[in-house]
C-alpha cells in the first residue's frame, strides 16, 4: 500500500500541471501574476504544483467558461477561502460547546 501523499506538497513541473489541469502553461504564469496561484518554488527557483493547485486551476478553468474574468474568480475565490475558514471556526466552536455540554439548539 502507498502511503498517501499529502495534497499541498508541489510535485508537478508546470508543463505537467498544466497538461494535468487541461490548460496551458502561459495560463499557469498568468493566473500567479494574478495572484489566484502561488505553488511552491523549488530551491532553485522552479515552480511546483500540488494536487490541491490542480484542483484550483480547474475551478479556475470551470469559472471562466462560465464567463468570469480574472478579477471576478479572485473575488470568488476569496469568498471560499473565508467561507471555509468560517466553515471549520463554527465547527470548532460546535465542539467546543459539545465539550461542555452545550447544545447549539439552545
Amino acid at each position: 500500500m502507498r502511503p498517501k501523499r499529502d495534497s499541498g506538497r508541489g510535485v508537478y513541473g508546470i508543463s505537467v500541471a498544466a497538461d494535468l489541469a487541461g490548460s496551458a502553461p502561459q495560463n499557469l504564469r498568468l493566473y500567479e501574476a494574478r495572484g489566484l496561484l502561488s505553488p511552491a518554488r523549488s530551491d532553485g527557483g522552479t515552480r511546483r504544483y500540488s494536487d490541491d493547485d490542480l484542483d484550483k486551476i480547474r475551478e479556475i478553468g470551470r469559472l471562466l467558461q462560465d464567463g468570469l474574468n480574472l478579477a471576478g474568480i479572485a473575488a470568488v475565490l476569496s469568498l471560499q477561502a473565508t467561507n471555509q475558514a468560517l466553515r471549520v471556526e463554527l465547527e470548532h466552536a460546535l465542539q467546543n460547546a459539545k465539550h461542555r455540554g452545550i447544545s447549539h439548539n439552545e
